[in-house]
């Protein structure tokens, strides 16, 4: 029962994140806004992280499975695609590159100023 009540939380705000899309004119995913809304919840404490975390871990779990109806969608758009294949792999890649680095090196500057896993562990 307790980890219904966890993804009804983590539900809950998915669906005010879809009510900001629709109310909102910005070109913003809903899924967006929902998870700003997870993340203002629990950094401001007005959720705990004990509210969400099984429901979320399981999430993280399966998220390659949730890759696969996606995976098939392009397969099906295989056509429309095949004239954009090579632009597309390079973007992927460097962005991928991007990211990656960016994300090493934010994190060796909060590993080196005692920021990570002080608040959580």
């Amino acid at each position: 029962m307790k980890i219904l009540k966890q993804f009804g939380i983590i539900l809950l705000i998915t669906f005010v994140g879809e009510g900001l899309k629709s109310l909102l004119p910005l070109p913003i995913p809903a899924s967006i806004y929902g998870m700003v809304i997870l993340l203002a919840a629990l950094v401001s404490g007005r959720l705990k992280l004990e509210s969400v975390r099984e429901a979320g871990e399981f999430l993280i779990e399966i998220m390659p499975i949730l890759f696969v109806p996606a995976a098939v969608g392009l397969l099906d758009s295989w056509g429309e695609l095949q004239p954009i294949l090579i632009p597309a792999v390079v973007i992927t890649v460097v962005i991928t590159v991007l990211v990656m680095a960016v994300t090493g090196q934010v994190t060796q500057v909060m590993i080196r100023h005692g920021k990570v896993g002080s608040r959580h562990e």
